[in-house]
This record gives structure tokens, C-alpha cells and sequence, in this order.
């Protein structure tokens, strides 16, 4: 027995290690357990090994954030433990991929995820964890602990540990599996992408870590994936699609940045939180705008009302792809912000720079997320884009891209000739002056920088001038065509001929100053976010009243105020300058492009446009019938949120689309133009241009308003006013006794489908409310108006077509009558 006594006091000691590693206490992270030290023992029963035996002599070692071991095709994570349980952002984005992959509307540089991670140890393994910010309490109070148990956060990936650094302050993993196996959360290709190109498996034999370099706060990652695929997206004899993924870590700041409250009277991006901890009787949401940190290099300088340079300012650089040509109105465009940035203190804020050389900077990559890129694009999709990343905790914005695609220009030209071009003489060619040209991209770069800085769409910026001040030079001039450059009024298509020194290109408006300004403005005299409230709610009071800061959600379905591609106050006047002018344009297209390239194809293709400049304008008439004004307030101001537009306005825009619309554009219809293009569908097409804004005029959610507009207002333009106005004119023909011809024809038929699908189908149905769109109208169709108003008008008109059918009419118009009563039995009366 006293032989056995040493022998058990020393199994006791060794077995005791492990049970006290199982009760961290807050040096654990730190310090390794004392069975693991490399000193005492070459490997363990867990096959945990000494350093030097895992990271031999031939590995190639990076320092940074961690310390990255190559050593031949395998790469080894040395994680300090000081970095364990760090919050770190994690960005998966496309570095190289295929033609048309997703469409066009993938690139060199799309995020494909955005997550936080922690890398945390558990017993011999470390664990890579997802953390959401989605749902959240004060770790002081007791219901942190319900937060966390009811919301366990996902583990992405677990590695066994290889070994601990030889001063125990660091755990050594090997992390190729996680980058050469087909990991869906880190991946290129989502669950739709997989699917559309049936997508069998990842090809291991063809994939691997292209490279892998660290810094000291982030790690970037490239590495090379090809999946077998049935159908890929381009090379579809090799049944396979090859990209490169970069995936970049980044260590979040210690200390979050104060958020700033969201207030939806000044349009941000935003991040939301649920805050279980809240006083609130529920979980209340908080919302924090989304907002670069900026913070000047002398506070007191600052506060005193000086311009001051921020400590770090938003630096963009320009890919190393970029043309020489357009490389200086792309800094233009972003230095563009400089002056609203000044009004809310910072001087310089926002810099463009060429990209580092090789030379200058061997490591510099697009794709490393310290960089934010304007990204030039090789495509031939016609876009642009202004992503970017942001920490969840607080919205900061961390890194973010611009994304231009190179035919992007061809876009603009074509809606600068065929929206300007009567009033404008350089815009009448296909060889727009490059200093035009210039002028358009620095403010589409300008737009899009806007985006990666906070900013969303602003609807309402294009509402906030008068119409005809739009053709005062004076006024252009100073204060462009929107009070946005966030809103989509890309060109002046309101100035006449006659009119002179007119600015057809939008510019930074004076509400970019002011959002600027209420978002980004440091408040000295408030510490917490809840401090600042006041105040900003103060900034919005003092303009509360003028229209040229009001903020307009991207609603084009209800809110004539706030709508896409318009300018002006009042669609009506707006429409008639804009046809006009696009009738001027249509009378010289083909001496202005055919007739000077002795080819049809520009022809074309500017004609395919002109009717979508035509469907435009229209369209901002139609959303006049059945609008509501949206005015987002708060309880201590003055008026409602949402008022129908008057009667008397929409009655005058129904008037509007029988005149320009419903009633044949015949000026649409150039044989010169149709027939040099195509060799038949003429009818078609134009039947398809006004069926569009016929289906858009009857839908469930405008006669659901329409309807609903009778609870509210004592004077109103019902639903049955609308619906017996449409029918009148659409079939204007019947009342007169005239012969109807092959246009009018189509019309008539394609109004007789829309009503049958009034009809017959449930309505629209519900979706997600997204701080950009509005809500669609819902409502039980069949327990509603909807379906006795449809019947009633098609009755009606079935006995107007009875009575008409014998009058001195053409035989053709005898049979449409015939075709169109019948077609009306089968919608009222589907069982014969």
C-alpha cells in the first residue's frame, strides 16, 4: 500500500487538470492547462502535439490578427487567447467569376454573406461561432441569460486543437478544411444558384486555398471552388462552375460606436435590434441608422463650430482596372460629399485615391476589406451599385464598394438623347461630348456613394421644385432638377425648346446637406444616443415645412410625391412636357442615329427605350388615381400621415390617360422606325404599352384605396367613378356608333382580360414591410366591393355592345362586339 500511495497522488493530480479546465475562470483564456504545456510532454491521449512538431521548419509564417502558418498545402491558425471570444466580422465575397453567373448581376466584388464570429474554445476544440445581434440584453440583468439560452447561435465550423505556442498564450489549429470543402455559409453560390444550375457537389480535386494573408485587424482569405453543375451559367460543356471567393475577418473595435436613432423623417440604411432589457412591455426594437465613424482631430475646435478634419476619413480607391478616361469623374463623384460633409463639420471627410501600384503596395487587394473600391466591372449588365458593410452592434459602416458596370454609360447616353434631346442640341447624337458624358458618371458615382454612405433612395427630392421652375436656367443651375441626389431624376425632361441655360443633369441637392448633417453631426453635450434625441428632433422641426427636406420612402405604388424617374410637382404638367418633348425626339430618331451610322441597331434599341420613357411618364400619371400622399410626422406635429389626393386631380388624370394613352399614340407608331427594325408585331407592341398601364390603372391594391378613400373623405373619387370613366372611354366607340379599329381593338380586349381577372382572382397577397416599400394593400376581394363593381361595369357594357352591334358599323367591328359579349358571358357566367 505505501508503495501504491505515490502512484495514486500522482493519477489524482493528472486527472484533477482536466476537471478544473471544465471551470474557466477569466485567466483561462490566457494561459493553457498545464497538462498541454509543451515542456512537459510531446503529445497527449487527445493527439494534441508540441509546437515545433506541428509547425515545423518549413513552414512560411505571416503575422497579423493571428499568425498564419503555410506549410505545403495546409495552413495552420495561431490564435492568440486574448482573441478568443472576439467579435469579428466576417465578409464572403466573389473575388473572379463566370460570365453571366446570377444573371450579370453578380461581380468581382459581391458580398455574398455578412456575419459575426467568435472563435471559442471548447475542451480540445476550437469552435468558429455565428453571434447575432438580431436579439439582445443587458448582460447585467437577468433576462440576458433567457436571450441567451432561447437564441444559441450557431456553430459554423469546430477543429481539433494541434498544439499550443511555446509560451502557452496561443492555440495552434489547421484551417484548410474550412476553405477547401463547400461550406454553404462562407459559399458564392446560394440555395436559388444552386438550383437554377443544378449544382451537384464540390469538386475537391478542383478546389483549394489559393492564398491566405494576415494583418493586424483582419485576415483575407482567397480561395478557389469548382462545382460540377449540370446547367452553369457559361462553358456548358464543362458541366462546371469555377469562382474565387475571398473572405475577409475583421476584428470589430473594443468599444462599439454610439449609435445614432433611427427617425424615419430622414431616410438611413439601418440595423435593428430587439432589446429584451428594455422598460418596454415587450421586446422593444431599436433601430440605429447606418453611418461611417467620424470623429474630428480637435474636439474643442469642433464644438466652438469649426471645420475640422475627422482622426480617420472615408477613403475610396479606384480599381486598378478603372479606364484612364473616366478615372477623374469617378473621384469627382466621390469627393462630391466633401461639401455636405463640411455643413456637418468635417473638413476633407471623404477622399478619392488611385489604387497603390505593386510596386508601392505588393499587398494591396480590392477584395481586402480595410479597402473600400469603386469596382469597374468588365459586363455588359447595365448597373450600378453602392454596397457596403456595417458593424451590427452599432451601425458602423466598416468597408464598402462601389460597383460600376462598364455599359452602365451607354444607358445614360441613350436617356440623355431621348429625354433631352428636344430642348437640349448636344444630347441629339450617339456621340455625346465626353464632358457630358464626364458630367454623368461623377453623379451616378456621387448616387452610388450615397448609398455606401448611409443614404437610401429619396422618392420625394424630385417632388420638391415646382414644374416650370424646371425650365427657369437660373434655377436649374443653382439648384439642379431634385433636391436630392438620391432620388432617380437622372435628367431634366421637362425644359422646352426655347428655354435656355438650362442644367439637364442632376447635382447634390440641399437635402444631401441636410441628412448629412442630422446624420452624421457629433452632438458634444449628448454622451448616449438617448441624449440626442432632442436635438435631432429639433433639426427636423426647423424644416419640417419645406419640401426640399422631406424624405420619401421608394414607393411608386401609392404616393404621387414620392415616385421614380420623375421631376416636378405635379405628374400632370410634368407628362405634358415630357411627351411633348418625346414626340420631337421620336420625329428625328432616325436622323439623329440610323441616318448617321447607315446601321438600324442604335434605331432600334433607342426605340425599344422611347417606349420605356413613354411608359414612364404615363406611369406617374396613373399613380395620381388612388394616391395617398405620405408625410411621415410624429404625434407632436401638426396634419395627418396619409391623405387621399383630391377628386378633382384625379378625375383630371383619368382624363390625361384617355388622351394619351388609351386613345391610340399614333405618333408611336413610325413606319420609318418599325419598319426598318422588325417585320411584323407592330400592333403588338403597341398593345403591350397600353395593357401595361391598363393592368397597372385596375389593380386590387389602387380600387382597394379607391374604395377605401369613401371611409375617410367626404369628398372622394370613388372606385365606381374610376372604373365608369375607364369603360367609357376605352369603348367610346359603341356610344358614337363608329367602327373601331385594329388598336383600339386590342385595347378594348385587353381591358375585357384584366376585368375577367378581377374577377376571378384572390387579390395580392402579403408581404414583408421593408423602411424602403410600402406595404401592399390586402383585403378579402370576395367580401369587398371589388367583384360587384366589376360585375356591374361589364353588364353595362354588355348591353351598350348589344344595342350596338346592329348600328351601321364594319363587318370587323360587328364581329369584335360579338367576340367581346361573349367573352363577357364566360367571365359572369363561367359554367356555359
Amino acid at each position: 500500500m505505501k508503495r501504491l500511495l505515490p502512484c495514486l497522488m500522482l493519477s489524482l493530480f493528472f486527472i484533477s487538470i482536466p476537471v478544473k479546465g471544465q471551470k474557466r475562470n477569466k485567466k483561462e483564456d490566457s494561459k493553457v492547462p498545464t497538462n498541454f504545456n509543451d515542456a512537459t510532454q510531446s503529445k497527449d491521449k487527445n493527439g494534441i502535439k508540441k509546437y515545433s512538431e506541428v509547425i515545423t521548419k518549413d513552414a512560411i509564417s505571416d503575422d497579423g490578427l493571428f499568425t498564419v502558418h503555410k506549410i505545403k498545402d495546409e495552413y495552420f491558425y495561431e490564435i492568440p487567447f486574448d482573441k478568443l471570444k472576439k467579435e469579428m466580422l466576417w465578409v464572403s465575397r466573389i473575388s473572379q467569376l463566370p460570365q453571366g453567373l446570377g444573371g450579370g448581376y453578380f461581380n468581382a466584388g459581391s458580398k455574398t454573406n455578412e456575419q459575426v464570429v467568435q472563435w471559442v474554445r471548447f475542451q480540445d476544440k476550437i469552435l468558429l461561432k455565428v453571434k447575432s445581434y438580431a436579439n439582445v440584453a443587458d448582460s447585467t440583468k437577468a433576462i440576458h441569460n433567457s436571450v441567451m439560452v432561447n437564441n444559441y447561435e450557431p456553430t459554423l465550423f469546430a477543429f481539433d486543437i494541434k498544439a499550443f505556442n511555446t509560451d502557452t498564450t496561443a492555440v495552434v489549429i489547421n484551417v484548410t478544411s474550412l476553405f477547401n470543402t463547400d461550406v454553404a455559409a462562407i459559399s458564392g453560390l446560394s440555395a436559388r444558384l444552386r438550383k437554377e444550375y443544378k449544382v451537384k457537389k464540390l469538386e475537391s480535386s478542383l478546389s483549394f486555398i489559393n492564398g491566405i494573408k494576415s494583418f493586424p485587424e483582419n485576415i483575407e482569405v482567397k480561395q478557389d471552388l469548382t462545382y460540377s453543375a449540370s446547367e452553369p451559367p457559361s462553358f456548358s460543356d464543362m458541366e462546371s462552375i469555377s469562382l474565387q471567393m475571398n473572405q475577409s475577418m475583421i476584428l470589430l473595435p473594443k468599444e462599439p460606436m454610439q449609435p445614432r436613432m433611427y427617425d424615419p423623417r430622414v431616410g438611413f440604411f439601418t440595423v435593428s435590434q430587439y432589446d429584451y432589457g428594455s422598460k418596454e412591455l415587450k421586446a422593444d426594437q431599436k433601430t440605429y441608422i447606418r453611418r461611417w465613424r467620424l470623429e474630428p482631430k480637435d474636439p474643442e475646435a469642433y464644438a466652438r463650430g469649426e471645420l475640422v478634419e475627422p482622426i480617420k476619413p472615408i477613403v475610396y480607391y479606384l480599381d486598378p482596372g478603372t479606364p484612364e478616361n473616366l478615372r477623374e469623374y469617378i473621384k469627382q463623384g466621390i469627393e462630391e460629399w466633401q461639401k455636405p460633409f463640411e455643413t456637418a463639420g468635417f473638413k476633407n471627410a471623404i477622399i478619392a485615391k488611385d489604387a497603390p501600384t505593386p510596386e508601392e503596395d505588393p499587398e494591396f487587394s480590392p477584395e481586402d476589406v480595410r479597402y473600400s473600391v469603386v469596382r469597374y466591372v468588365a459586363s455588359t449588365t447595365r448597373n450600378a451599385t453602392g454596397p457596403s458593410v456595417s458593424d451590427p452592434r452599432s451601425g458602423e459602416i466598416i468597408e464598402s464598394d462601389i460597383i460600376w458596370y462598364h455599359n452602365h454609360l451607354r444607358s445614360y447616353r441613350n436617356r440623355y438623347l431621348l429625354e433631352t434631346g428636344a430642348a437640349n442640341p448636344s444630347a441629339r447624337t450617339l456621340n455625346t461630348p465626353p464632358e457630358e458624358i464626364g458630367e454623368m458618371m461623377r453623379m451616378v458615382i456621387a448616387h452610388e456613394v450615397g448609398h455606401a454612405l448611409g443614404f437610401p433612395h429619396n422618392m420625394a427630392a424630385s417632388y420638391a421644385y415646382p414644374v416650370d421652375s424646371l425650365r427657369n436656367g437660373a434655377f436649374t443651375q443653382e439648384n439642379g432638377i431634385a433636391a436630392s441626389i438620391m432620388d432617380y431624376a437622372r435628367y431634366n425632361y421637362v425644359a422646352q425648346p426655347e428655354d435656355e441655360n438650362i442644367r439637364f443633369i442632376r447635382q447634390i441637392g440641399p437635402y444631401d446637406h441636410y441628412a448629412t448633417n442630422w446624420g452624421y453631426r457629433l452632438i458634444p453635450s449628448a454622451s448616449t444616443m438617448e441624449a440626442e434625441k432632442d436635438t435631432l428632433n429639433q433639426w427636423i422641426r426647423l424644416r419640417e415645412l419645406d419640401p426640399k427636406y422631406k424624405f420619401g420612402r421608394q414607393s411608386s405604388r401609392f404616393d404621387p410625391q414620392s415616385q421614380t424617374e420623375s421631376v416636378g410637382n405635379d405628374p400632370i404638367k410634368a407628362g405634358d412636357y415630357g411627351l411633348k418633348n418625346l414626340k420631337y425626339v421620336a420625329q428625328n430618331l432616325k436622323s439623329w442615329t440610323s441616318d448617321q451610322t447607315n446601321d438600324y441597331g442604335d434605331l432600334e434599341e433607342l426605340y425599344g427605350e422611347l417606349l420605356g420613357v413613354y411608359n414612364r411618364y404615363v406611369g406617374h400619371v396613373v399613380t395620381n388615381i388612388g394616391g395617398v400622399y405620405e408625410n411621415l410626422k410624429t404625434p407632436d406635429q401638426v396634419g395627418l400621415v396619409y391623405t387621399h389626393l383630391n377628386s378633382a386631380v384625379q378625375k383630371a388624370s383619368m382624363d390625361w390617360l384617355q388622351e394619351n394613352v388609351f386613345s391610340t399614340p399614333s405618333w408611336l407608331l413610325d413606319k420609318d422606325i418599325l419598319q426598318n427594325i422588325d417585320h411584323s408585331g407592330y400592333f403588338e407592341e403597341l398593345r403591350k404599352v397600353q395593357a401595361r398601364q391598363l393592368d397597372n390603372l385596375l389593380s386590387f391594391d389602387r380600387i382597394g384605396r379607391l374604395i377605401d378613400a369613401e371611409t375617410t373623405e367626404t369628398e372622394f373619387y370613388s372606385a365606381l367613378d374610376m372604373l365608369k370613366d375607364l369603360r367609357t372611354g376605352i369603348w367610346s366607340e359603341v356610344g358614337r356608333r363608329t367602327n373601331v379599329d385594329i388598336y383600339r381593338r386590342n385595347l378594348q380586349r385587353s381591358y375585357l382580360d384584366r376585368m375577367g381577372y378581377l374577377m376571378t382572382d384572390e387579390g395580392p397577397s402579403p408581404r414583408n414591410n421593408d423602411s424602403d416599400f410600402e406595404r401592399t394593400l390586402t383585403f378579402d376581394v370576395s367580401a369587398s366591393d371589388v367583384q360587384t363593381l366589376v360585375r356591374g361595369e361589364l353588364k353595362t357594357l354588355r348591353n351598350r355592345l348589344q344595342a350596338a352591334k346592329n348600328s351601321s358599323i364594319n363587318t370587323m367591328t360587328r364581329y369584335h362586339y360579338d367576340d367581346a359579349i361573349a367573352r363577357i358571358d364566360q367571365v359572369l357566367d363561367p359554367g356555359n
